[in-house]
């Protein structure tokens, strides 16, 4: 049985390669020249005058050197035809094929290239881009993509300044625009400006003077602030699909997110001057963000949610006249239903004094965020959890600085997605405007950076 022909592979995109199997396959000089003339002329027949004149820049007739012109050009195809034979008995012939032209001064011989597109990079680079323009855009990407990755260098670069190679490397250089284009345009298609950003400003870059290549970067970098809107770090959790971000905003304003609210332990929701919960806290907030000012639905929710939960004690109406009496275990997590299906996690990490301050600290936050992420896991539907900066506020928790209360925030949820990565896809920290100056982002970023992978058991 006769072993199957080697693979072939002729580059053209930068120097010149010709590769067997993978392996690179030396050429003499003009043999070299030879093969790229015949690349040129893109399957077409070339004239034994014409190759002696391009390759080595000669005039047979002019020098009645016809014969000698013919005998130079059958030797270098022998070479090129033996090079090709290494992959198989007859591939030379088949590839590098003779034929005649009729003249007036009798029959001449022509050559030309017989490669199929899988055998020559340009013809590859081609069929992928024509056959992308006709693909919905999700195959367009993946066809485009890949023919940009045979065209990383300049096409027929050897003879870059020869008038025989123009055609064919200017048309390449179009379609290279081309495809960019076009890919750029796919990604924005399927709403990931950030793959399309790279693209756009290496076109940019490689060319300067063209208006149109920097209105593109630029209307791609106002959509990608725009996507982005407040964030300000992304980091996916090292072995896992889950991500942090932090972003710069309002929590309420986070719609497509599940919400993480802190509560004192009685789980008080009267808000305003003079009031037990201040108005200006995020607990403060949500009745009249989420609840149209309606407190009795928060409370009769909150109650429903309460009632599977062992109290821990009740206080009497003289030690604390304002407000709910009975007492909740710290790291007790309500999911209250609000719009759309989303939860708000009403989760208890402090405890509210007969004197209306609310104290806490690392310990009761950890144990809270612990109980946070397996309520989100139960209750969730996989949805971002958004979170304010726990205990940075009228919770007290002072021994920590606001760097620390974001990595025991982030720690948790890295251990509760360790132990179950359905727990959420994103945890996203939010962080009001002015509290951004008392913040260390490096330091996060830092912490997220050093992370590392959980261990297969």
């Amino acid at each position: 049985m006769e072993s199957s022909a080697a693979s072939i592979r002729v580059r053209v995109f930068g120097p010149l390669r010709l590769e067997i199997d993978g392996r690179p396959v030396h050429l003499p000089p003009y043999t070299r020249r030879l093969l790229l003339r015949l690349v040129a002329a893109e399957g077409r027949a070339v004239p034994v005058r014409e190759l002696y004149r391009d390759v080595w820049g000669g005039e047979p007739e002019a020098l009645g050197r016809a014969q000698r012109a013919r005998n130079e050009v059958q030797k270098r195809v022998l070479e090129l035809r033996r090079a090709l034979d290494t992959a198989g008995r007859g591939v030379g012939l088949r590839i590098l094929q003779t034929d005649l032209l009729p003249t007036a001064h009798g029959p001449e011989t022509t050559y030309r290239l017989n490669l199929q597109a899988h055998e020559l990079d340009c013809a590859e680079f081609t069929g992928l881009v024509n056959s992308a323009l006709r693909a919905a855009p999700a195959e367009a990407v993946r066809k485009l993509t890949a023919a940009l990755a045979l065209c990383t260098d300049a096409p027929l670069a050897d003879v870059a300044e020869e008038h025989f190679a123009e055609p064919l490397a200017a048309r390449l250089r179009q379609q290279r625009e081309a495809a960019r284009g076009e890919l750029i345009e796919c990604h924005v298609q399927l709403g990931r400006s950030d793959l399309a950003l790279p693209l756009a400003e290496r076109m940019a870059a490689e060319n300067p003077r063209d208006p149109a290549a920097a209105d593109l970067l630029g209307e791609l970098r106002g959509s990608l602030r725009a996507q982005r809107g407040g964030e300000l770090l992304r980091a996916t959790l090292p072995g896992l699909p889950n991500r942090v971000s932090i972003v710069r905003g309002d929590l309420f304003d986070q719609l497509d997110a599940d919400l993480v609210v802190g509560f004192t332990d009685t789980f008080d929701t009267l808000a305003g001057r003079d009031q037990v919960i201040s108005e200006y806290s995020v607990q403060g907030q949500l009745v009249e963000r989420l609840f149209d000012g309606d407190a009795r639905l928060l409370d009769a929710r909150l109650r429903a949610g309460l009632r599977a939960v062992a109290p821990v004690g009740t206080e009497h109406i003289r030690d604390k006249p304002k407000g709910k009496r009975t007492r909740y275990p710290l790291g007790t997590v309500v999911p209250v239903p609000i719009d759309g299906g989303r939860r708000v996690f009403a989760s208890a990490y402090s405890r509210l004094g007969n004197d209306l301050v609310a104290r806490s600290d690392t310990v009761e936050l950890l144990r809270t965020l612990r109980a946070l992420w397996l309520s989100v896991a139960r209750y969730g539907q996989h949805r971002p959890v958004a979170v304010p900066l726990l205990g940075s506020g009228l919770a007290r928790i002072t021994e920590a600085g606001r760097e620390r209360l974001i990595i025991e925030i982030v720690d948790a949820f890295f251990a509760a997605c360790h132990a179950d990565p359905r727990t959420a896809p994103e945890l996203r920290i939010v962080i009001r405007p002015q509290d951004l100056a008392l913040i260390e982002l490096a330091e996060i970023e830092k912490h997220l950076a050093e992370l590392e992978p959980p261990r297969s058991e």
